[in-house]
């Protein structure tokens, strides 16, 4: 395969699959963080109740950045040809950007917003470009 075309396919496959591990996690913890007064359907009144939420609520989201971030880079690392750490730093750019935009459009807590910015994309991206260099130096 073209290394180009591949480089761009891992880059969109591994957006997909750490977006789905992200959906994946938001689901599960609003199923075991169910909030019974609000549809979280209905975005304007769960952005009014999210800066009550206790701090428990926040892990899963947390998780859901982090752990979608860390597998979005690994698969993309693992797919492209070359400069394996650029393109999964690249995918944490990418969720990082929509971790942004999810803070602006839904504010919670500033300490969540501040620890989930700084630490669950670029960091995450980083450790997912490590692990795919450590499986390409094995083969």
């Amino acid at each position: 395969m073209n290394p180009i075309l591949r480089n761009i396919l891992a880059v969109i496959i591994g957006w997909f699959g750490g977006s789905l591990v992200n959906m994946w996690l938001i689901n599960m913890g609003m199923k075991l963080y169910m909030v019974e007064e609000i549809d979280p359907n209905d975005m304007e009144a769960f952005a009014e109740l999210i800066p009550t939420l206790p701090a428990d609520y926040f892990y899963f989201p947390f998780l859901a950045h982090a752990l979608g971030t860390l597998v979005g880079a690994t698969i993309t690392g693992l797919i492209v040809v070359n400069h394996k750490m650029k393109f999964a730093l690249a995918i944490g750019v990418l969720f990082l950007i929509g971790g942004i935009a999810v803070n602006i459009l839904i504010p919670g807590p500033t300490w969540f917003a501040i620890i989930d910015i700084l630490l669950a994309y670029i960091p995450m991206a980083w450790i997912g470009g490590k692990i795919a260099q450590s499986f390409s130096k094995k083969s």
